[in-house]
């Protein structure tokens, strides 16, 4: 059906729908309510209907993005509840956080290209060329790395002189933050800064890893990062992900005005770094209590991180589809 058919024979519905959402949205209802006593539940179901054929047909980028607010904002309503903080939690990890990485699927991959690209792109050219190394670290910084994972070492990773895991835990939380931060709002200098701290960070992590191995420090190197490297490392390509989507935002706003396409952006891009930043904090507490410590067979660490890589792409593929149109 050309889009100007489908505009006309829904148009009137859409109009309705809209109105509709602003009385409900002033409610504090219970979705039952909804359910027993009006024709929300169908309205909306509908409504995601439109919207999966709008995207499968490919119609203009402006009406897509008017029936995702709708989808959205009728989301919110329809899964409303006066039990607080908990129950939201809940819904947003189960469906909410995958949804909207799934969502943003096209950023997500031009972001992984970037960074996953880099960090192996150097991390070969390092074990061909070992001295390329030099042109992300100098010699102070690399043998502090080199400190760290020390073969014989009781606790591998531990820098600053940190007396705990719980210090070390701190310190990975405010590091991996920041990245993903960063990562995030540079988006805002038309997605530029984005791309420079994506590469930047790819290649210093590529160079870290092809010098340590190149030196022969796997066996404390590899089964460190290996538990937590799939949640640290993927958050920051979903910070990356964020930030572009703030970027083109402003780049390409379509028929909005620039400030407002990037209100819209902000506003989606939030659901996607309320569950980046509960991955860092993950990473940081299994990079403390987890990675560093030495006792544990490396076979284990190495089953637990592909375990934990399996289990993240698995969550974020298929996590909450059952809520989709």
């Amino acid at each position: 059906m050309k889009q100007y058919l489908f505009e006309r024979k829904n148009e009137v519905f859409w109009q309705e729908f809209e109105a509709s959402l602003q009385v409900l949205s002033q409610r504090r209802g219970h979705r039952a309510s909804l359910q027993s006593t009006e024709p929300f539940p169908n309205q909306y179901r509908q409504l995601c209907h439109h919207l999966s054929l709008a995207r499968a047909r490919h119609y203009s980028p402006a009406l897509v993005n008017r029936l995702e607010q709708m989808v959205n904002a009728a989301h919110q309503i329809y899964y409303r509840r006066k039990t607080h903080l908990l129950a939201s939690i809940l819904v947003y990890f189960t469906s909410g956080f995958p949804q909207a990485v799934r969502r943003e699927a096209k950023w997500v991959i031009v972001s992984s290209l970037l960074f996953f690209g880099s960090l192996l792109g150097m991390f070969v050219t390092v074990l061909v060329s070992p001295d390329m190394v030099y042109t992300m670290l100098d010699g102070q910084q690399l043998a502090g790395m080199e400190s760290m994972y020390q073969p014989g070492e009781n606790r591998i990773g531990r820098e600053r002189a940190a007396d705990s895991d719980f210090e070390m835990f701190g310190y990975y939380i405010f590091n991996n933050t920041s990245i993903g931060l960063r990562t995030f709002a540079s988006g805002l200098l038309f997605a530029v800064g984005t791309v420079v701290i994506l590469l930047f960070n790819g290649l210093y992590i590529g160079a870290i890893a092809g010098h340590l191995t190149y030196i022969g420090y796997t066996a404390t190197f590899w089964p460190f990062v290996a538990g937590h490297s799939s949640i640290e490392l993927m958050a920051i390509a979903l910070s990356g992900a964020a930030g572009f989507k703030l970027g083109f935002s402003i780049i390409s706003p379509g028929r909005k005005s620039r400030m407002r396409s990037l209100r819209d952006a902000a506003k989606q891009t939030m659901n996607l770094m309320y569950g980046v930043a509960s991955m860092f904090i993950l990473a940081a507490f299994i990079e403390a209590y987890w990675s560093s410590m030495s006792d544990v067979d490396p076979t284990v660490k190495y089953t637990v991180g592909i375990g934990l890589w399996v289990l993240l792409i698995a969550y974020f593929i298929f996590a909450g589809r059952h809520r989709e149109a």
